[in-house]
């Protein structure tokens, strides 16, 4: 691949450059590129090492090569005939008069750089020395070389990458046209059916051509924000980062105006922030004050704004008006310091902590790795698209950068901060949710506990929001500091059980060995994870309404599994319903979850009773456990895994038929990352309508302050075997019914009116 060097102006600067992460091109094959173009002969201002040649500061490096003109250094500037401006008359032509020095390499010099150059890009201060000795050469002009020859190679990685994506765009975009133009002849552009009177089967293929044309339409718009971020003329695009791909420096040290910020910028807001959270997370009254119906902690704001006068101005910036949720949760969890630290440091530690919240998750770019171990000062930006498990409430996609400290040997702060710039240049569009200054203050009480104190603070754009779910939502449930407690709880308890040595039998039936039960305990974790990805309003999906004949509200998606050894291979469909009963989530999470009621709503079973093989507790609660049940009927036997966790905020029940010789090995210890597994099942919440007690009593089962639940019900089925076959109208029947059935065995058992 040659690389013509000749097209780039000589005016181009090192901040027209971007730090991405390296493409698989090596260096040798790079030089070979960029050899023929690039004897170049440079000197640039003084900046950074460790920044690849940017540094922090506003002065800009001008780069050359043979073909495009000698480099020129600012910091070196000379002029020449620089006469009095009036002597001639006109000051003007004096101007046009003033030449810049600068000094050209001579060929040996710049075959002795770029030897060394092969060999260490980064040459230590004894070997520039040694090069400059040698080469007669300053210091300071072999180091400002050895910069811009790292700044070249940075630049033709980009322009490699620039074209591949342009390249895959292009075609995305012909394939969307092309589905475009074919929906538009068949479908109706307003509800999306038939226009003409083929067959079902012809529909349906209308209808999946249309989700696979969303998709297309959301990777293409991807592809366009990473191609067109920056203004045209600008030599490079950053590619889409991944957490060990990523550069080990920071693209704010090589490119100070990526993000609009200065680094040191940066740095002071969040440790602004970090002040703030600090303050929010040990104040009492009258800064937060108890609610006396839910006990909860409610923010005064206006005491807020006292005590925090720099945030008046900064919410006053011309954004749409906004609702602020601001909410304080104190718990303690079973969990050492240091690994809890860690699961906020690492961003899919922090994703597989919080499954139900968090649908993606990402590093977008890493300020500071912070020190030792532990990294204790790091600072990331990160980008996150939070859930609740159900596709009736839309996610919320938040840029903000996390600080990681260490406040004294038994305390770490953790604090997420949205800044302005930051995400308005990433992409304005998604700045519908912002964090205010929230996080977590977390205390070492030995003997493997933490104490946990935890601030949300949430600032977002108003939006409709479906009636069932308005309570929830408004009273800051729903993303609220109470839910991250309690899922952390509950994960870290999680966690204790699975390494847990010496488990009471009574707690590990069924399984005789200890690597059987952590097979299975991964197994089962594995499932309700894929569980939680899959019935959100994440934009990985693309749900279609339906109605069921009985009058629920039905979401329909469908994907295509082509090589997930994990999931069956084939074309999946995916149907969830929400709906509101007028019984409490402890009650119907226990009816869902008992074994021997399960005949009463699982239609599968056609009304066999339903056995416990093992069960295998991974909580102090018994209700967090995870079970493998059978069920017998005239023609076979089916094994079902079952996973059922509950805490303070939620309950799922989450299931799925498992082959019976895979789980049997996998109940001896093998390796369980192989089992395909599709699961379906249920999330509990509290409807958010609660109210004081009606009298006054020892007896706590008329304690109870609980109003209504919140249940999503979720089916996934295996449509074809075969990944390139369509969905049929038969299935999306088949799987509304499963649901209609369902629900209305629930309500019957239950004794449940329609709300």
């Amino acid at each position: 691949m040659g690389v013509d060097m000749s097209n780039n102006p000589p005016t181009s600067r090192t901040k027209d450059f971007f730090v991405a992460p390296a493409l698989s091109l090596s260096l040798a094959g790079i030089f070979r590129d960029a050899g023929a173009t690039t004897a170049a002969s440079m000197e640039v201002e003084e900046g950074d090492e460790g920044s690849g040649g940017g540094g922090q500061r506003e002065d800009t490096a001008d780069i050359s090569s043979e073909n495009s003109g000698p480099l020129r250094s600012r910091s070196d500037d000379e002029f020449e005939g620089e006469g009095d401006p009036d002597e001639d008359g006109d000051g003007d032509k004096n101007k046009k008069k003033k030449r810049k020095k600068y000094h050209r390499h001579t060929a040996e010099q710049i075959r002795e750089m770029e030897a060394l150059f092969k060999e260490s890009p980064h040459p230590d201060e004894k070997q520039r020395q040694h090069l400059s000795k040698q080469l007669g050469l300053a210091p300071r002009q072999v180091k400002f070389w050895f910069q811009n020859r790292r700044t070249q190679i940075k630049a033709i990685q980009e322009r490699h990458e620039n074209s591949l994506l342009k390249g895959e765009m292009e075609k995305l975009r012909d394939e969307n046209k092309a589905m475009r133009e074919q929906i538009n002849k068949s479908c109706c552009p307003n509800c999306g059916t038939a226009t003409t009177s083929r067959d079902a089967s012809v529909t349906t293929e209308e209808q999946q051509l249309r989700i696979e044309n969303a998709r297309l339409k959301a990777e293409v718009e991807k592809l366009r924000a990473a191609l067109g971020k920056y203004p045209q003329g600008t030599a490079s695009s950053p590619s889409c980062p991944t957490g060990k791909d990523q550069d080990s420096r920071s693209s704010l040290d090589f490119f100070t105006g990526i993000f609009g910020l200065e680094k040191s910028r940066i740095m002071e807001i969040v440790k602004q922030a970090m002040e703030e959270l600090t303050k929010m997370a040990t104040a009492g009254e009258p800064l937060w004050i108890r609610s006396v119906e839910t006990g909860r902690e409610i923010l005064n704001y206006d005491e807020y704004m006292k005590e925090f006068p720099a945030v008046k101005n900064a919410t006053n910036n011309g954004r749409p008006k906004r609702s602020i949720e601001a909410s304080r949760e104190t718990g303690v969890v079973f969990v050492d310091l240091p690994r809890l630290v860690q699961s906020f440091v690492d961003v899919n530690q922090w994703k597989e902590m919080f499954p139900c919240l968090i649908s993606k998750a990402a590093t977008v770019d890493v300020i500071s790795d912070g020190e030792g171990p532990n990294r204790d000062g790091a600072v990331q930006l990160m980008f996150a698209e939070l859930q609740m498990l159900t596709p009736m409430v839309s996610t919320r996609e938040v840029y903000f950068v996390r600080y990681c400290k260490q406040l004294s040997a038994e305390q770490w702060a953790i604090v997420d901060v949205s800044v302005d710039k930051v995400e308005d240049n990433i992409d304005a569009s998604l700045v519908k949710c912002r964090k205010r200054p929230s996080g977590c203050i977390i205390e070492d009480k030995s003997n493997g506990h933490c104490k946990v104190i935890w601030v949300e603070h949430l600032e977002c754009q108003k939006s409709t929001v479906h009636t069932m779910y308005r309570t929830i939502i408004n009273s800051g449930l729903a993303f609220g500091a109470r839910h991250w407690v309690a899922t952390l709880q509950l994960q870290c308890e999680r966690l204790v059980f699975f390494m847990a040595t010496n488990v009471p039998m009574k707690d590990s039936t069924g399984v005789a060995t200890l690597a059987g039960r952590k097979s299975i305990l991964k197994l089962a974790q594995r499932m309700t994870q894929s569980f939680c990805h899959a019935i959100g309003a994440s934009s990985f999906h693309t749900w279609t309404k339906v109605s069921s004949k009985t009058g629920e509200d039905i979401r329909v998606a469908s994907r295509k599994n082509l090589n997930d050894p994990g999931e069956p291979l084939g074309v999946i469909l995916c149907a969830v319903s929400s709906v509101w009963l007028p019984a409490s989530p402890h009650v119907l999470f226990d009816f869902l979850r008992d074994e021997a009621r399960r005949n009463e709503w699982d239609i599968m079973s056609n009304g066999g009773p339903a056995h416990s093989i093992a069960n295998l507790a991974k909580g102090q609660d018994r209700g967090n456990a995870v079970a493998i049940q059978t069920m017998k009927s005239k023609e076979n036997s089916m094994w079902i895994l079952q996973d059922s966790c509950t805490n303070a905020y939620e309950s799922m029940v989450v299931y799925a038929p498992v082959d019976i010789t895979g789980m049997q090995s996998v109940m001896t210890g093998c390796d369980a990352s192989n089992i395909a597994i599709l699961p379906s099942g249920f999330s509990i919440l509290p409807d958010g309508l609660e109210s004081r007690p009606l009298v006054i009593t020892s007896r706590q089962e008329e304690k109870s302050t609980e109003g209504g639940s919140l249940l999503t019900i979720a089916f996934q089925i295996l449509t074809n075997n075969s990944p390139t076959a369509k969905l049929t109208i038969e299935s999306v029947e088949s799987v509304n019914t499963l649901i209609s059935c369902t629900l209305r065995n629930i309500k019957t058992s239950l004794q449940c009116e329609d709300g």
